[in-house]
């Protein structure tokens, strides 16, 4: 009881700590006193302290099994290992709403003690959006969803968590997507600083490029995690059913990937400053409409929580965060005017924002079907379901596209390009692509006795991404080798060394062209049956003989098992037995299926039994899913690929790209110019003309610095004189 007291006392205290730090910080905001900052830190830690004292207490509950808290009853029961016991605080609603507050906490802790350019003027308005966030969820903590609450008596025992929550899946998926979804308050909290400042340069897309990277790749991360668990325990032979909770999670991963493109276009060319803000607070609210879709109730979804009363809390929020966000942004517009304009419609900052353009019309086809049964409930009283084919009939062509985008966006050069050199550059390896894809198409054609337009067109773009990110490393390394002499090897760790966010980024390029192909394989390809077998019978799929050797049964976790023994051979050969079951638990809850795989590089043999019959007879759900495991390597590859860009700088780098002035950042462009030029993105007479435009910038930024500079050597000089020329006082000497 004593450790259950000490997470309500830490609770409570939270509550009082987070209205005190918003009074600190909006002290330190009034005064600008180095003394308020100091205190605003201090204040940004005792929250986290006390965050993590009541996340502590309640983990511990859950270890020890005290019955005596209701949470600890819903979500555990004897017998549940360690790993699942732990996974409980983030199992139920009220638990992983205290865990939503401890990282919220924590990332305002880090924030709060940076430093960096006219961090004493930002940071104590960012630490103050933070805590105002923090503080709706400490208020539904101690009022709504109290994971401390205890019963008048000590139950027996406890309600376990959900059977298809216990797997290992399940401990990664969901803390993964809090810490996705909670990290994008910071670049939020930043955007409405910066406009509150007046301050709408690139400086806060700086300081948050890796908070938002990490937030991008946790989530990402969460959702193909999710994916692979409802593949292998839900037992309906997909991954990916749109259901309203996985599209909730999928939105603010998307509006944030076209955020983390058209903020680089900010940081290099000073364009899309309201755009980047519009799209950052997009998908902040998007992330506060998900955990409302979650916990409201308002759908159903075997990832969403019950608890409806929830559900107004978070409505609330979301409106006031809307109405507030709203505001700001329409009271400082004026101060987003770009600094440059698009120069030609063929440049690679109208491929950005024709990227931008996609991944939003992807995003608001996704939130319309999400949300459609909510509005046509409220409108006509009827609730009209959104099912699967419309995503895939808006979705699946928008992909195409966008794959193909991301072949060509590469060798599109900065500022202007001609199609010239486009067609030039990317012809042959469009034409290997086509060939390679057809080929692709026409093999599992031949093997599966499919065909799909939309599947063929999906191999041929992502084979097509694969070959110009090939040829792109390829062509920088061979073209600083050219410059360097450096061998290939010493050249490929430099370049990529030195240019982690670009390469990093090809990386994660190439791992989303890997998944494209693996979800093009395995849905335009799939084939299933359900049949019921006798001992001793045999079916056939896709080249898969099973035969059904009989059914045995043994005990489990909470209960028994049942299963069924198929002998899996194929060309002849036997390849092993299968062993798809059902559990059954003492407790009375829901039987679970259990998935029996066969997993090879090129395809799955999933096979699930759906029940028994008599004599001995069992149904069976097989399904084949023909280039699955890409999915799951293009998500390894794409956490490497995220990893190279958010690797830092070496400190003098980063020194002296923050501290650039106008004239090196000149250079620095003239440098990209070169390197585009070199790679065969420009024509000669584009290059000429946009290099002598960046060299007349140049020598009129140097000539401009340099009479700057005499004119402050004067001043000074003059000063001096002045000084020199005074009658010392009190007769001391000069």
């Amino acid at each position: 009881m004593l450790i259950g007291d000490i997470g309500q006392a830490a609770l409570r205290l939270l509550f009082v700590a987070v209205l005190l730090a918003i009074g600190v910080h909006s002290a330190a905001i009034r005064t600008k006193s180095a003394r308020w900052r100091r205190l605003s830190q201090g204040a940004a830690a005792v929250q986290f302290g006390l965050a993590a004292v009541a996340s502590a207490a309640l983990v511990y509950l859950l270890v020890t099994l005290n019955f005596h808290y209701s949470y600890v009853v819903d979500y555990t029961a004897v017998g549940l290992s360690l790993v699942y016991r732990i996974a409980a605080f983030w199992g139920g609603n009220a638990g992983s709403l205290l865990l939503w507050a401890l990282v919220l906490s924590l990332y305002a802790m880090i924030v709060a003690s940076s430093r960096h350019e006219d961090s004493d003027r930002m940071l104590p308005i960012v630490s103050l959006l933070m805590s105002c966030i923090l503080a709706f969820y400490v208020i539904v903590l101690n009022t709504g969803a109290n994971p401390f609450t205890q019963l008048p008596h000590a139950a027996a025992s406890g309600n376990s968590l959900n059977p298809l929550l216990q797997n290992p899946g399940m401990t990664v998926h969901p803390v993964n997507v809090y810490l996705g979804y909670i990290g994008f308050s910071v670049p939020f909290a930043y955007a409405i600083t910066g406009l509150l400042l007046r301050k709408t340069d690139a400086t806060w897309l700086r300081v948050t490029r890796r908070w938002t990277l990490i937030s991008w790749l946790f989530l990402g991360v969460g959702i193909v995690y999710g994916a692979h668990w409802s593949y292998e325990e839900l037992g309906w032979g997909g991954y990916w059913a749109w259901d309203p909770i996985e599209n909730a999670a999928l939105l603010p991963w998307l509006s944030a990937t076209a955020f983390l493109h058209s903020a680089i276009v900010q940081e290099r060319r000073g364009m899309l400053k309201g755009w980047n803000i519009l799209l950052i607070t997009f998908t902040f609210l998007l992330t506060l409409l998900g955990s409302f879709l979650t916990r409201s109730g308002v759908l159903w979804s075997i990832h969403a929580f019950t608890n409806g009363p929830l559900g107004t809390y978070f409505l609330v929020f979301f409106v006031i965060c809307t109405v507030f966000s709203a505001v700001v942004i329409v009271m400082r517009w004026h101060t987003l005017k770009p600094e440059r304009r698009i120069e030609a419609v063929v440049s690679k900052e109208s491929g950005f924002l024709l990227n931008n353009v996609l991944f939003l019309g992807s995003a608001f086809a996704i939130l319309w079907g999400t949300l459609f049964p909510i509005l046509s409930e409220a409108l006509t009283g009827r609730r009209m379901m959104v099912s699967g084919p419309f995503y895939n009939a808006v979705n699946l062509p928008l992909a195409v596209c966008i794959i193909l985008l991301m072949a060509i966006g590469p060798v599109i050069a900065w500022r202007r390009a001609s199609v010239q050199s486009i067609v030039k550059t990317l012809v042959v390896p469009f034409v290997v692509a086509v060939v390679a894809g057809l080929a692709v198409a026409f093999l599992l054609k031949l093997h599966y006795g499919q065909s799909s337009i939309l599947g063929t067109l999906s191999f041929i773009a992502a084979i097509f991404v694969m070959i110009t990110i090939v040829r792109e490393f390829l062509g920088a390394v061979g073209t600083r080798v050219a410059l360097t002499g450096e061998s290939w090897w010493v050249s490929f760790g430099r370049l990529v060394s030195r240019n982690r966010r670009r390469y990093g980024g090809y990386v994660v390029h190439f791992a989303i062209a890997l998944m494209a192909a693996g979800i093009a394989g395995s849905g335009a390809y799939h084939q299933d049956l359900e049949v019921q077998l006798a001992p001793g019978q045999s079916q056939t799929i896709a080249g898969y003989q099973l035969t059904y050797a009989g059914m045995g049964v043994s005990a489990a976790q909470g209960g028994r098992q049942m299963y069924g023994n198929l002998v899996v051979q194929r060309g002849g050969q036997v390849l092993g037995v299968l062993r798809p079951s059902a559990t059954f638990f003492t407790d009375g809850q829901s039987p679970t299926t259990n998935v029996a795989l066969y997993s090879r590089p090129l395809s799955d043999l999933y096979v699930v039994m759906l029940g028994t019959g008599s004599n001995g007879d069992a149904v069976f759900d097989l399904h084949v899913n023909p280039l699955v495991q890409f999915i799951w390597w293009g998500g390894y590859l794409f956490i490497l690929g995220t990893l190279v860009s958010l690797w830092p700088e070496a400190g003098w780098r980063r020194q002296r790209a923050a501290a650039a002035s106008p004239v090196e950042t000149v250079y620095q462009e003239l440098a990209e110019l070169e390197y585009d030029y070199r790679m065969g993105k420009l024509e000669p007479d584009a290059y000429q003309q946009t290099r002598q435009a960046l060299e007349a910038r140049a020598a009129a930024l140097e000539s401009y610095e340099a009479a700057m500079r005499q004119r402050l050597e004067a001043e000074v000089q003059e000063a001096f004189a002045e000084r020199a020329s005074r009658p010392q006082l009190g007769g001391g000497e000069a």
